[in-house]
């Protein structure tokens, strides 16, 4: 017996079971489980069409194999031998996609993501350096038709920004971004260089699950609020309206047991109800985050993947302006469309990296 369909056909009680579940008034009723349930089944229906699909090519190569030692007709032989060889060719891509299937995803990379940007080593050039990248991601998601939103930013001297943070929702948006996570260095004259020379800075960036409202407890009675004018450009309203919110928020640290105030202020928009939900997203992802990490490091020993760990002291990719360069340390990745890349074509140098990474996680499944 074929052991992956062994494995496939192990499944269908179960999705027969969850089929049932999602119907259910009671499961339905509890929203967190109907959410995890419906995941589940679609997930399942997946590798259902996909047994199916294997199950019937499997079918055809026997009967072609057949066909060829039993049968005397030469058009009838011939016609096995086309089945034969077209299932021949399909299969194995087919064994390789069920079986990334079949290993545990991530259950992160469906979510919606934070992205931190913020100037490294460099000084002014590293700031622009991340007005550059910051660009770059945002074009990045207009093409995968995502939204992005800014929720705070502090402008460089000469332009660029010391730190931008913005909110991306979409599909699999931190499946896709995760990778983006860690050290970014360009090689280049910068804008303010008078002698023309060569110069490196940095630029870190960081790529955060979004935190759901289920993920994280919140003890919304404790926040403390506070409400101020913004200040800066805007019109007539900006200075007159009490829109930009703070909160305060006493958190226990799950690492340390200590209990540290976290504060966070939002000016985005002039509707203080908006500002006040986007402190409590920010609010949810922090404290997501910060739990985040203590499991992170429980299970850095069993997750060996160099390709998504989020470290965000390791250099990832350099950007060399002279040559045109992008490289991608990670997997000895380098091509040479710098223009394009920075434009937002950044999809093949992803693809790359989720490739190495499913092979890392194959190896490390038993399948």
């Amino acid at each position: 017996m074929n052991s992956l369909l062994e494995k496939l056909d192990s499944l269908v009680a179960r999705f027969e079971e969850v089929s049932t579940l999602i119907t259910d008034p009671g499961v339905i009723a509890d929203q967190q489980r109907y959410v995890r349930l419906t995941k589940e089944y679609k997930e399942l229906e997946d590798l259902m069409a996909a047994r199916k699909e294997y199950a019937d090519l499997l079918g055809n190569l026997e009967e072609g194999k057949d066909l060829l030692v039993n049968e005397s007709d030469p058009d009838i032989k011939e016609m096995a031998r086309e089945q034969v060889a077209e299932c021949e060719e399909r299969i194995p891509a087919l064994e390789d996609k069920i079986k990334l299937m079949l290993v545990p995803k991530d259950p992160e990379d469906s979510k919606n993501a934070i992205l931190e940007i913020r100037g490294g080593t460099g000084g002014d050039e590293a700031a622009l350096f991340a007005g550059d990248l910051f660009r770059m991601y945002a074009k990045y998601c207009e093409t995968k038709g995502w939204k992005l939103e800014v929720s705070s930013s502090s402008e460089g001297a000469v332009g660029g920004f010391k730190e931008i943070i913005c909110s991306v929702t979409g599909a699999d948006v931190y499946g896709t971004l995760k990778y983006e996570s860690g050290v970014h260095r360009v090689q280049r004259v910068p804008a303010t260089e008078t002698q023309g020379r060569v110069h490196t800075s940095a630029a870190t960036v960081a790529v955060l699950p979004e935190a759901e409202a289920f993920d994280v407890v919140i003890n919304e009675g404790e926040i403390k609020w506070d409400t101020f004018r913004s200040s800066g450009a805007g019109g007539q309203n900006v200075n007159k309206v009490e829109s930009g919110v703070r909160l305060r928020y006493n958190w226990k640290n799950p690492v340390t047991g200590e209990t540290q105030e976290i504060l966070i202020e939002c000016t985005e928009t002039r509707d203080q109800p908006k500002n006040k939900e986007r402190a409590l997203a920010r609010l949810r992802t922090f404290i997501y985050d910060n739990e985040r990490r203590k499991y992170d490091s429980d299970i850095a020993n069993r997750r060996k993947s160099l390709v998504s760990t989020g470290d965000r002291s390791a250099k990832i990719r350099t950007y060399n302006y002279p040559q045109g360069r992008i490289t991608d340390h990670r997997i000895n990745y380098t091509i040479y469309n710098l223009n394009a890349f920075m434009d937002g074509d950044i999809q093949d140098c992803i693809d790359h990296l989720i490739v190495a990474e499913n092979a890392e996680r194959l190896k490390e499944s038993s399948l």
